[in-house]
């Protein structure tokens, strides 16, 4: 076809477009010149080679079409779907998005995926001024100039397996005859850098966890058995036999695109069961006792679905994951240590490779797939210092379990402010020996906080002895409290001030 230019358009018949259902052409235009229908007939040959082939394009449509069907029939996991579509429209869709799915070459990506190592906003090298809302506004000193961030080697990594998911169902459809992100080169793999915390650094974490002795018992389990926070939070009491000191994680926990709390298989779709060593028992049946205990100051029947660490009074309800990431986050940071949760089991791996177990039974601890594959990837530096492997078993390496504290010499909390209270009622005589306390449901509406955060306050004072609770009646003042040989001054005292024991 002549165009009113002079330039030739070559037209070649496809098939139809199995999105559309229209014929499809493959088109291009040659400009005009002496030599303009010598060019026009070589396209011609080549398009009709191509759709004899079957190496054409049977499709005009986009990236966003082909990544939209694709996400309709995959099979992915709740989480994984949830970072595949931030990937994808942060950073793929604006870009890549509008282009047809037979444009896109190696060289298109490595340019994308060099773009996105340079900056992950793909500002182009372009100066300007990154607003923190959008729309007529009065700039404040959140609004300042953009600075130029990478986006990381592993991010771009899998960015690009994404993309090369979506066009090799592409080419299984019969929209385009090669991947070419089969062709495109990403960045190299990050070497892998396991940072976990030293053993002091360990006991330190667990001394201070232990301050709240139900937070110190998740701390211990995720550095004694290196379970997944997801997998922590969903543990329930029926998944713990603590007489065959066994562990069994069969889910996960997670978050959905609406915030809701759902529970899913573990990481690779297995259960596995985990060996307790003695001391992780006597923390876990210290943790059901408490548990035990509140539900009797609740009237409530135990439940063996209920879960094993839960931030409420009856276990009903288990953690969120982000939860326990930002607790421990406020944790290490008040002790001044880099860390975060899934240090914790990275620590557990290391103690154990240094301890000379071997690299099977690691990985069957920690849930890696592939036979101890991924195991012996990220740590293989510890592996090489087998020759200086300590003797005795993770148990053996942990820092000691301290005992949990009955006060903290400031009252920095809800509840231990709540325990002051009482403690100085009952120092003054105002709550004599027999007498009973305020009930839980009680203290709370009067301190206007959570049943959950009265009851630690309750059984604060039953560690030091000053109250006393029997199962189903409602807490006293121990009978005890005034010995015959102390004068209530000194009570007073001793109630007051007591040594810190970590």
């Amino acid at each position: 076809m002549k165009l009113p230019s002079g330039s030739l358009r070559v037209r070649v018949y496809a098939g139809v477009d199995p999105l559309t259902g229209k014929r499809h052409y493959l088109t291009e235009t040659v400009p005009a010149g002496r030599t303009a229908e010598r060019e026009a007939e070589k396209v011609r040959t080549r398009f009709l080679n191509q759709v004899d082939e079957k190496r054409s394009p049977r499709t005009r449509a986009t990236l966003n079409q082909l990544l939209d069907r694709w996400l309709e029939v995959a099979e992915i996991e709740p989480t994984t779907r949830m970072g595949y579509e931030n990937k994808l429209n942060k950073h793929i869709r604006p870009v890549l998005g509008k282009l047809p799915v037979g444009r896109l070459d190696a060289e298109t990506l490595e340019s994308f995926y060099a773009s996105l190592r340079r900056c992950r906003d793909w500002c182009g090298g372009k100066a300007y001024v990154r607003h923190r809302v959008d729309g007529e506004h009065t700039c404040t000193a959140k609004c300042r100039p953009h600075v130029c961030k990478p986006l990381s080697a592993s991010s771009v990594r899998q960015i690009h397996w994404i993309l090369s998911g979506a066009l090799s169902r592409a080419v299984r459809w019969r929209w385009i005859a090669v991947n070419p992100a089969g062709q495109a080169e990403p960045p190299a793999p990050p070497h892998p850098d396991p940072q976990p915390p030293n053993p002091a650094d360990a006991a330190r974490i667990i001394n201070e966890a232990w301050l709240d002795p139900d937070w110190g018992a998740l701390v211990w389990l995720a550095m004694t058995t290196g379970a997944r926070r997801g997998e922590l939070c969903a543990l329930r009491w029926h998944h713990l036999d603590l007489a065959a000191g066994v562990l069994t994680l069969r889910h996960s926990s997670y978050l959905d695109a609406d915030g809701a709390l759902r529970e899913k298989d573990t990481k690779t779709h297995q259960q596995r069961r985990v060996a307790l060593d003695p001391e992780t028992i006597e923390v876990l049946r210290e943790l059901h006792g408490r548990y035990l205990d509140r539900l009797a100051q609740l009237d409530v029947e135990a439940d063996a679905a209920d879960y094993v660490f839960s931030p409420e009074p009856d276990n009903s309800r288990g953690y969120r994951p982000d939860t326990i990431t930002q607790r421990y986050g406020r944790l290490a940071t008040r002790l001044g240590i880099d860390s975060h949760i899934h240090a914790l089991r990275h620590f557990s791996a290391t103690e154990l490779i240094n301890a000379g177990v071997d690299v099977r039974t690691v990985a069957g601890r920690l849930g890696h797939g592939g036979g101890g594959t991924t195991t012996l990837r990220v740590y293989a530096a510890w592996l090489s210092e087998s020759d200086q492997r300590a003797a005795g078993t993770l148990a053996a390496r942990m820092p000691p379990r301290p005992v949990a504290p009955t006060q903290r010499t400031v009252a920095s909390s809800p509840y231990q402010r709540i325990a002051a209270e009482l403690r100085e009622q009952i120092a003054a005589g105002r709550l004599p020996p027999g007498d009973q306390l305020p009930t839980v449901t009680e203290l709370a509406a009067a301190h206007g906080v959570s049943v959950g955060t009265a009851h630690r306050a309750v059984s604060l004072l039953t560690k030091e002895g000053l109250v006393s609770v029997v199962r189903g009646h409602r807490a006293t003042v121990a009978d005890d409290v005034l010995d015959s040989r102390e004068s209530e001054s000194t009570v007073a005292g001793r109630l007051s001030v007591r040594p810190n024991p970590i």
